[in-house]
């Protein structure tokens, strides 16, 4: 996903409506209209293709091999799919737009800005582990996704950012925060899961409802989160 290294550019303190964030750019598999019974199809093809991709990387992953994981045909596959790279890509998307929509509370959420902050914190975490090993691809091998999967992976980020710089900033007003720079702060405090990819296993032993306790936790403290009496 990219989230440490998106490039921000300056906040316009507003989130745009749902209709307005980008979709994944569109593939050229066959498929036309989408049904119940075809989504059922594509969903064994992507938990198919995401355990190869995992375990031996985009590269060393061949269409042939998915078919053979499937027990199916390349005509099956092609059905659905243009070819290896929008399996990877659509495999990608969930979990940018789960995390990168963290911060899509209802206009009227009346609550302060240091209790989005920390639930929009928690919500990309969790996003981030619920969506193993998917939502690591994007930092394992950034090199495979095409300029257009790219641009829309950068309005998503553009899109989370401009809601947490105003929010830390209103928190810290507020007297619930502590720090100086609120970009490096913002950034510093999201590094933590986006270093996940390269120590994470589902099955140590924490939970990964305990593991987003942990890692909400210290992001909090990165933020200067500071105890209410």
């Amino acid at each position: 996903m990219g989230i440490t290294s998106a490039t921000p550019h300056k906040p316009s303190g507003q989130a745009p409506p749902p209709a307005a964030r980008p979709d994944r750019p569109q593939g050229t598999g066959r498929q036309r209209t989408a049904t119940a019974g075809t989504d059922v199809q594509r969903e064994r093809i992507l938990q198919a293709a995401a355990q190869l991709f995992a375990a031996q990387g985009y590269a060393n992953t061949t269409m042939a091999q998915i078919v053979r994981a499937l027990d199916a045909t390349k005509p099956f596959v092609y059905y659905y799919f243009r070819d290896k790279q929008e399996i990877f890509e659509t495999l990608s998307w969930r979990p940018a737009v789960d995390c990168f929509t963290a911060l899509d509370f209802a206009a009227n959420d009346p609550r302060p800005a240091v209790d989005k902050v920390k639930d929009g914190i928690e919500r990309l975490i969790r996003a981030t582990i619920s969506h193993y090993p998917c939502a690591f691809f994007a930092y394992k091998e950034p090199q495979v996704y095409r300029p257009e999967y790219l641009e829309a992976q950068k309005k998503l980020a553009h899109h989370f950012y401009d809601q947490l710089f105003p929010l830390l900033e209103q928190a810290r007003s507020d007297g619930d925060l502590d720090f100086d720079e609120t970009k490096i702060t913002a950034f510093a405090a999201l590094s933590l899961p986006g270093f996940l990819f390269s120590w994470y296993k589902p099955d140590g032993r924490f939970t990964p409802e305990e593991m987003t306790a942990e890692l909400s936790k210290l992001a909090w403290r990165v933020i200067g989160l500071r105890e209410r009496t």
